[in-house]
């Protein structure tokens, strides 16, 4: 079994200031420095209008950084490490900030917070062998995609008006349907990267499709 080649660095790679400082992802920094202040919304003060403004928003900019990144061809290492990591951040701070709040049952929350758990351990079996994180897919974008339009209609599902009753079925049905396709591209992600560690080649594991 050879050993996997170290990556190698090209000189026309921009610097990390210079990725950071391109427009999409400046939206991925502005969407992780968010998540606090919305776990603070949600669990603080209990402001919810402001906390689903927020969700929105970050929904809004997930959708339009990547739309700008290839654009203006600004595509970066930096973004394909920031866009997900936004996304699975505000996934997790919702889930357990609806737990704490009784918004979702705890039988949701474990299975989703679990396949994040069972990922981390992955990237960190990869990065042992010399593999990169495989790219996203559909299936992983899409689940995620479903689950941050299911958050604002669980929150406005909150209280005995008109609107939480027209909510309370959109929301419970984006939020199975989400679910769904979240723990399946986790169990994907985990069939490429067990196949990939068997191959011990690194460009198996970039060919192959992620979550």
């Amino acid at each position: 079994m050879s050993t996997p080649p170290e990556p190698s660095v090209t000189s026309e790679e921009p610097s990390l200031l210079r990725q950071a400082l391109n427009v999409p992802n400046m939206l991925s920094i502005l969407r992780l420095a968010g998540v606090p202040v919305f776990l603070w919304l949600l669990l603080g003060p209990k402001e919810d209008s402001w906390a689903l403004a927020l969700l929105v928003f970050s929904a809004l900019t997930d959708w339009l950084d990547g739309k700008l990144a290839r654009w203006l061809n600004q595509m970066s290492r930096l973004g394909q490490l920031l866009d997900p990591a936004a996304d699975r951040l505000y996934i997790l701070a919702t889930l357990i900030a609806f737990l704490i709040r009784d918004i979702i049952p705890w039988w949701l929350v474990v299975p989703l917070v679990v396949r994040e758990a069972v990922l981390g351990v992955c990237v960190l079996l990869l990065r042992r062998r010399g593999f990169a994180p495989p790219e996203v897919t559909y299936i992983g974008k899409g689940a995620t995609f479903v689950l941050m339009y299911a958050f604002p209609f669980l929150l406005l599902t909150q209280g005995g008006s008109d609107i939480a009753a027209i909510a309370r079925p959109i929301g419970y049905a984006f939020t199975a349907w989400g679910a769904v396709l979240y723990v399946y591209s986790g169990v994907l992600y985990i069939v490429q990267t067990a196949r990939a560690l068997r191959t011990a080649e690194p460009a198996d594991l970039r060919e192959a499709p992620g979550a």
